[in-house]
């Protein structure tokens, strides 16, 4: 079987050194998995960063040629930091180089992948356990996040000018954990982040998502944005959850959706209170709207043919977000939205 692997269409501009517009900085909205993610179905959010890259795991810097940038989000419980800085490539899978990103996976080779990863390049943030193997805990997110989820992708242009702005600014931050899962989880901080490149851009919902930050919401707000902003290059794309035999991910849900969506917290509030479930059951298919990102492209690519491919990949998404600009200021109507439908 051909060795299959799924990376960020921005990944060539480093590469191939595009001369198109660049979108530089993408939401990542990953779908949740396992128990957790039944009982909370928000999923998980980051930021990719194509032109920084990581100096450590807590600090940044600008890229060097040839690197494919960094992922940076907020974790609860590790090493006692409020965010981590990951490059993209063991952020997905596990493994430096996408030449070693296996063809399929199961439970036991992607632990193997992410402790061989963490005593090479992560001891510092998570060391051994008592017994010298690997630790318990959540640093397991850090790496390898294409083996458990699917994960959706929302893609800005930002200036050089900004990158360094950002670089200086959270590296002067101080980077301590005060993780809250209501009001400062890993959305919040995304929320944070595309505000400090585009201002007031994401905002919390207080109808569907009961004043939380969401990252379903995070989306949907750069779906919206990019609607009223057609200079600004937008695009999206599906990075697929690597096949094999881990359960597969389930859709990302807002709250309030969440909420109506699974039976058994609805059905028993319904009996106690069938005037306010009712209510938030109209609020909900007054709200409702479909995925963020469900028809973006999907970008599956050969590891022999990696570079090519994902450079007219990109190529082919800004000719068609840059045409649609042109339709849309010639003709006065909507430009063709290449991140989703029906939102």
């Amino acid at each position: 079987m051909r060795r299959i692997c799924w990376l960020r269409p921005l990944l060539l501009f480093v590469f191939c050194g595009l001369t198109l517009a660049r979108a530089d900085v993408a939401l990542l909205l990953e779908e949740p998995f396992g128990g957790f993610g039944t009982v909370y179905p928000t999923g998980h959010a980051a930021i990719y960063l194509a032109r920084v890259c990581a100096s450590s795991s807590i600090a940044l810097r600008r890229c060097e040629p040839g690197e494919a940038g960094v992922v940076i989000s907020r974790y609860h419980r590790i090493a006692g930091y409020d965010w981590i800085a990951i490059p993209l490539i063991p952020y997905l899978y596990a493994v430096d180089k996408p030449e070693q990103v296996p063809s399929s996976a199961d439970p036991k080779s992607v632990a193997a992948l992410r402790d061989a990863y963490r005593r090479k390049h992560l001891r510092q943030i998570a060391p051994d356990g008592p017994d010298g193997q690997a630790p318990e805990g959540e640093w397991v997110q850090l790496v390898g996040s294409s083996y458990d989820r699917k994960i959706y992708g929302f893609l800005l242009e930002t200036s050089a000018e900004q990158d360094d702005d950002f670089i200086r600014e959270f590296n002067r931050r101080r980077n301590k954990s005060h993780f809250n899962l209501f009001f400062h989880n890993c959305a919040d901080f995304t929320r944070v982040v595309l505000n400090f490149f585009y201002p007031d851009t994401v905002h919390r919902s207080f109808m569907a998502d009961a004043g939380m930050t969401t990252p379903k919401q995070a989306a949907r707000s750069l779906v919206r944005y990019s609607r009223h902003n057609r200079d600004v290059l937008f695009a999206s794309f599906v990075i697929p959850q690597v096949p094999g035999s881990i359960h597969r991910s389930k859709p990302a849900r807002g709250v309030l959706e969440g909420f109506i969506r699974t039976k058994k917290y609805s059905v028993p509030a319904a009996v106690l209170s069938p005037i306010v479930v009712g209510s938030l059951a109209v609020v909900y298919l007054t709200e409702r709207r479909s995925p963020p990102g469900r028809n973006a492209p999907v970008l599956d690519v050969p590891h022999h043919a990696l570079t090519p491919l994902f450079a007219e990949t990109l190529e082919n998404l800004q000719q068609q977000a840059s045409v649609a600009r042109l339709k849309d200021s010639d003709t006065h109507k909507p430009a063709q939205d290449f991140s989703t439908s029906g939102q």
